[in-house]
């Protein structure tokens, strides 16, 4: 008798939380709806300023000039549009998709190659493996700018 009334409570219970739905942490309801146009372009605008950061912050960390970097900055912006459609573009196999990026990592600063040096080259293939890290060039312009006003100060 003990356990069919134990059995019938933990039912009761656990019909219960499933029927409140699904819940955050504040005990609000999750609500799933589709993104409105002013939220995407939002989303877009924030995403087009991190990148531009991003390619800011690696930039410093070249030896190249003004103009190479210049040119530097307008392959890496064309490179990740192009690698966005590729993810963005359906496939039928993941492996497709893959392919195709890794087609482009290896072939999309070719030219480039010529007009910088070695060293410059290496840190964009670790730019592109993702071994770039942003947060030591953040810290290193945080400590310049201190720095400086401890001198001007």
């Amino acid at each position: 008798m003990k356990r069919i009334a134990l059995l019938t409570f933990a039912l009761i219970l656990g019909l219960n939380t499933f029927a409140q739905g699904r819940r955050d942490r504040m005990g609000n309801p999750v609500i799933n709806r589709e993104p409105t146009k002013e939220e995407i372009a939002k989303y877009e605008q924030k995403v087009e300023e991190r990148k531009d950061e991003y390619i800011a912050n690696f930039l410093t960390t070249l030896e190249a000039d003004d103009f190479q970097k210049e040119i530097i900055k307008q392959y890496l912006n064309s490179y990740y549009d192009a690698k966005s459609e590729l993810i963005r573009a359906k496939y039928e196999h993941n492996l497709d998709r893959k392919d195709a990026i890794k087609k482009l990592d290896e072939s999309h600063f070719k030219d480039l190659e010529e007009l910088i040096s070695k060293n410059d080259m290496n840190k964009i293939k670790d730019l592109i493996k993702g071994d770039f890290n942003e947060k030591e060039v953040k810290k290193k312009k945080k400590k310049k700018r201190k720095k400086k006003k401890k001198d001007e100060g």
